[in-house]
C-alpha cells in the first residue's frame, strides 16, 4: 500500500471496504485513509488523567495525549482505547496485567516495546504509526487479532509463534515477499494489500485461512493456493493477471475479486458452487462465450464487468440477465 502509486478505486472496491469491515471491532480492514492531523508541539499535548479506578474500559481516543502514564491504579481494566493521540513511545502498561484489547491506532509510534506484561492481550491494533519492525511480541501468546496496516514494515517476522492468532492485517506497508507464517494453523484472516508482493508462496501452514486479501500488489500469477481450502473469499483486484488458474481447491468460494487485471476470459471458476460474487471489472474480457461458461454457478448473484470491451454491447445488461437468471446485482447496480 505505501509506496505504490494510488489507483483509482473502481465501483467493487468500495464494497470490499464494506465487507472487510469488522463489526466487533470497528474496524475498517481496508484501511482508510487516517485523519489529517498536524502534529503538535509538546505544549499542545494533554496529560493522562485517570478518573475511575475500577473501570474496565476505558476510552480516551483523540485526546490530543502526548504520553501513557498514570494507568498504575488500574487493576482491572481490560479494554484501553488511544486512537488518534500523539504518542510516540508504548510504556507504561506494566501493571494492566488483565488487559485484553490494546488500540494504539494513528499515533507516532516507531518501535513495539514494553508489552512484555500483557500476557492476556487478545487484541493489539497499531496501525497508521511509524513502525519499521515487527519486534516485541514475544510474550502475548493469547493474541487473536494483530492489526498493523499502513506503517513502513518490509518484512514479514517474529508472528509465527502465536498459537491462537485469527486475524493479521499488514496492509499498506512495504512488503515484498510472504513468507514467515509457518504455525499459524489457526489463521483465518490475513490482509496484504496494497504493499510491493510479486508472487504467492509461503501460505501452505495456512489451513484454515478463510479470507486472503492480496489487491494491489505486484502479483502475475494465481498460484501456490491448493492448501487453501477452506478460503471462501480471495481479493486479488489490481494486480497484473492475465488468466484464472489454480484455484481447484477451492471449492468453498464466495467471493472472487479479480478486478483491475488483464485478464481476458472468465475459466477455471465452474466447481466453485457457492461462488456468490465475482469481480472482473477492467479487465480485458470481450466474448460472451466467457459469460456463459458461469451457467453453472447457480448461486452467482453478483457481477461486476463494467470497463471490459463486452460491457460497451447496447444490450449488456439484458444479456447477462438472460443468461444469468440468478444475477441479483450487475456492477453497481441492482438487478430488476
Amino acid at each position: 500500500m505505501a509506496d505504490n502509486q494510488d489507483t483509482p478505486m473502481a465501483n467493487n472496491e468500495a464494497d470490499l471496504i464494506s465487507k472487510l469491515d469488522t463489526a466487533e471491532n470497528g474496524r475498517d480492514n481496508a484501511s482508510p485513509p487516517p485523519p489529517v492531523t498536524p502534529p503538535p508541539g509538546e505544549e499542545n499535548t494533554q496529560e493522562l488523567i485517570v478518573v475511575n479506578e475500577n473501570t474496565e474500559i476505558l476510552d480516551l481516543n483523540h485526546g490530543r495525549i502526548g504520553k501513557i502514564e498514570n494507568l498504575e491504579p488500574l487493576k482491572n481494566l481490560e479494554r484501553l482505547y488511544l486512537r488518534w493521540n500523539f504518542i510516540k513511545k508504548i510504556e507504561g502498561l506494566d501493571t494492566l496485567t488483565k488487559l485484553v484489547e490494546l488500540e494504539l491506532y494513528d499515533n507516532q509510534i516507531v518501535v513495539i516495546e514494553n508489552l512484555d506484561s500483557l500476557v492476556n492481550l487478545e487484541i493489539l491494533d497499531l496501525s497508521f504509526n511509524r513502525i519499521k519492525e515487527i519486534t516485541g511480541l514475544e510474550n502475548l501468546l493469547n493474541l487473536r487479532k494483530l492489526y498493523l496496516s499502513s506503517n513502513k514494515i518490509t518484512e514479514i517476522k517474529n508472528i509465527n509463534h502465536f498459537p491462537k492468532l485469527e486475524t493479521l492485517e499488514l496492509g499498506d506497508n512495504r512488503i515484498r515477499e510472504i513468507k514467515n507464517l509457518d504455525g499459524l494453523k489457526t489463521l483465518k484472516e490475513l490482509y496484504l494489500g496494497k504493499n510491493k508482493i510479486t508472487k504467492i508462496q509461503n501460505l501452505d501452514d495456512l489451513s484454515n485461512l478463510e479470507i486472503l486479501v492480496l489487491q494491489s500488489n505486484r502479483i502475475t500469477k494465481l498460484e501456490n493456493l491448493e492448501h487453501l481450502t477452506s478460503l471462501e473469499h480471495l481479493y486479488v483486484s489490481e494486480n497484473g493477471l492475465t488468466t484464472i488458474e489454480n484455484l481447484e481447491n477451492q471449492i468453498k468460494l464466495q467471493t472472487l475479486d479479480l478486478a483491475v487485471n488483464r485478464i481476458t476470459a472468465i475459466e477455471n471458476v465452474r466447481h466453485m458452487s457457492d461462488l456468490e460474487e465475482l469481480w472482473l471489472n477492467d479487465n480485458q474480457i470481450s466474448e460472451w462465450s466467457s459469460v456463459d461458461y458461469l451457467q453453472q454457478n447457480k448461486k452467482l448473484a453478483t457481477i461486476y464487468l463494467e470497463r471490459n470491451p463486452i460491457a460497451s454491447d447496447p444490450a449488456y445488461r439484458r444479456k447477462l440477465k438472460l443468461t444469468l437468471p440468478s444475477l441479483q446485482q450487475i456492477d453497481a447496480t441492482l438487478c430488476r
